[in-house]
């Protein structure tokens, strides 16, 4: 298994993080797209939509919430935010707070600003805000600062069993 993981990662053309070791893996399309990250940059979404010369609406940020007591992950557009009592929801929930950043990093192996929706250590249960479809493609974290993949948004959704729903605001 584990010469297969490292034939995935040199497939995979980005280093081989967990999220293009998963999308390689699945055979979905996607595009990786790498910058120059700057830890002065206040909002790693806001860095990744100009250094890509990619619109706010299209590159999507990867949060963790706490619903209920579970983890649950919300990807929604950089120029907006996430609805908590919208995402809390979408899953059938009654209250959804942001979650403990250490606790975010620990489920999904990411640290913060560069939590990607996929290959995550441990599967969260997932929404899309519902915006995605809109667009062709979407970006999202490729599992680390400075790197984002550019794939369809239903392809997003099938491979981390995302609901699609209104969970973001402007």
């Amino acid at each position: 298994m584990a010469k297969k993981q490292k034939k995935q990662q040199k497939q995979s053309g980005a280093g081989g993080t967990p999220a293009t070791v998963a999308l390689t893996a699945a055979g979905a399309a996607y595009t990786v797209h790498a910058y120059e990250h700057d830890p002065a940059h206040p909002s790693y979404g806001e860095e990744a939509a100009q250094a890509m010369g990619v619109s706010p609406e299209r590159v999507f940020k990867t949060l963790v919430a706490d619903v209920d007591g579970e983890l649950t992950v919300a990807v929604v557009p950089v120029a907006g935010t996430l609805n908590l009592k919208a995402l809390a929801t979408a899953v059938a929930g009654k209250r959804a707070v942001m979650a403990d950043p250490a606790a975010a990093e620990r489920a999904t192996g990411y640290v913060r600003g560069g939590i990607s929706p996929l290959g995550q250590r441990k599967k969260l249960r997932t929404v899309l805000d519902d915006s995605a479809s809109a667009h062709a493609t979407i970006c999202v974290s490729a599992g680390r600062r400075g790197l984002e993949v550019e794939l369809a948004p239903g392809d997003l959704a099938g491979l981390t069993g995302a609901v699609l729903a209104p969970i973001g605001r402007e």
